[in-house]
């Protein structure tokens, strides 16, 4: 399908393509624990594949996606969770070049939102990301300064560049 086409109307295409998945599905009965001690937060785009490009499997790690890949507290409880009770030791919060939210403002993001919805969005809040870098540092203060999360997790900021795959470490 083309970038512009117009995407099929309902579920029947994902779901003849789940059928075609689950009878060669073979992952059933995996307890949830992330046996590589492995937490990611990163953005939602789909140029990031999370597992693979740690050279990991499904099982290895807990994933938290939301635009951005930043530190909401959604994720924070997501990695809370993760360390007490689904063996977190090292979480990586990875952003990526070329991010959607690095293009707008809050208040440019909104306008554009509200006239595509046609209605008032400036109500919304998207964490739009003036700096990447500068959000990075902050998003893992955040995290290593979490009363719940112990100092004996290892934290760390990345950079993940969409056009060659590689990791840049940031703090």
């Amino acid at each position: 399908m083309s970038e512009n086409a117009t995407p099929p109307q309902g579920f029947d295409d994902l779901l003849a393509a789940n059928q075609t998945f689950a009878a060669t599905f073979t992952s059933g009965g995996f307890d949830g624990i992330a046996h590589r001690g492995v937490a990611v937060v990163t953005c939602m785009d789909s140029r990031i594949d999370p597992l693979r490009m740690l050279g990991l499997s499904p099982g290895d790690a807990k994933i938290f996606r939301n635009p951005g890949g930043r530190i909401t507290s959604a994720a924070l409880e997501a990695l809370v969770l993760g360390v007490h009770l689904l063996n977190v030791q090292r979480i990586l919060i990875v952003p990526h070049t070329r991010c959607a939210m690095t293009k707008y403002t809050e208040p440019e993001l909104r306008e554009k939102i509200g006239e595509l919805a046609g209605q008032d969005a400036s109500w919304q809040g998207f964490h739009v990301i003036a700096d990447q870098n500068v959000a990075l540092r902050q998003d893992v203060a955040a995290v290593r300064s979490h009363p719940l999360i112990p100092e004996r997790v290892a934290v760390g900021g990345f950079l993940y560049d969409v056009d060659s795959g590689l990791l840049d470490r940031v703090v």
